[in-house]
């Protein structure tokens, strides 16, 4: 495959992430603070909207290339799945659940399109902003019709990290050593946390809490917007299988800048 042809292929590719996305939008709204939801095998919600969104979404890019493969957290069986195909996609049809369920509106569908295992493109859909966040490298990173791109600001006491406090209780002085260094959000979507410092609302971010489709979209966009990513441990790309039983992805991420100060209060 030449040059010209692969981006071809991923262009055609884009064009059917975002609508495919999109489309869902008026059924995520539509279901907000209403779906109920069940525990699953590992303690986590699921709601029929992610089943609903899971489907719908396979089907859609199942119809139009038949030889990609597609994971989601919610279809995918429990034994791994080896990553064969040139391109797959990985989806998390909601990343926030427990958010969507209770009504507090920061969750996302999250939806990548990854090459050689790879991410390459993300596509967001902010059902806070309603917005749709999108984007790769080579290709820009989009905040709805808005070129966006990463704080550029050396890190200071005022500047805003994400964090998500770490399931091992033993990383908790992580967490009061950030706390004690920056302002804190905690918005319950692992999703957005990266996205939005992609996007210049975050300056920084730090999770020990994720699996791959938490991040695979926002991770597209990272390079692209000048944020940089440090996985602590389990460094996920290139993606060579999909797993629900995978281990714990951890990072620190923002620019330059905020990753050396980051690493230096965790001791990393």
């Amino acid at each position: 495959m030449t040059r010209r042809e692969n981006n071809q292929e991923i262009e055609q590719r884009i064009t059917v992430a975002k609508q495919t996305v999109l489309s869902k939008a008026a059924l995520l709204h539509r279901e907000f603070g209403r779906a109920k939801s069940e525990l699953k095998h590992d303690g986590t919600k699921v709601t029929a909207v992610d089943i609903a969104i899971s489907e719908h979404i396979q089907a859609a890019i199942a119809k139009t290339f038949p030889a990609d493969q597609f994971f989601s957290e919610e279809l995918t069986p429990a034994a791994p799945v080896p990553v064969t195909s040139h391109f797959c996609w990985v989806l998390d049809p909601i990343d926030g659940t427990n958010n969507y369920t209770n009504g507090i509106s920061y969750c996302a569908i999250s939806l990548a399109l990854l090459e050689n295992g790879v991410p390459v493109y993300g596509a967001i859909y902010d059902l806070a902003r309603r917005v749709l966040i999108h984007g790769g490298p080579g290709r820009g990173v989009w905040d709805g019709d808005r070129a966006a791109h990463a704080r550029s600001e050396p890190p200071n006491s005022h500047s805003l990290v994400g964090f998500h406090s770490p399931v091992d209780k033993s990383l908790a002085t992580q967490g009061k050593r950030l706390i004690e260094n920056f302002k804190i959000r905690g918005l319950g979507s692992s999703t957005l946390h990266l996205a939005y410092a992609a996007i210049g609302l975050l300056d920084g971010v730090v999770d020990h809490n994720n699996k791959v489709w938490d991040i695979a979209a926002a991770c597209a966009l990272l390079s692209e917007a000048g944020v940089e990513i440090y996985y602590l441990e389990n460094p996920p790309f290139p993606l060579r299988e999909f797993s629900l039983k995978a281990p714990r992805v951890q990072y620190a991420a923002g620019n330059p800048a905020m990753v050396a100060k980051l690493r230096e209060i965790l001791g990393r």
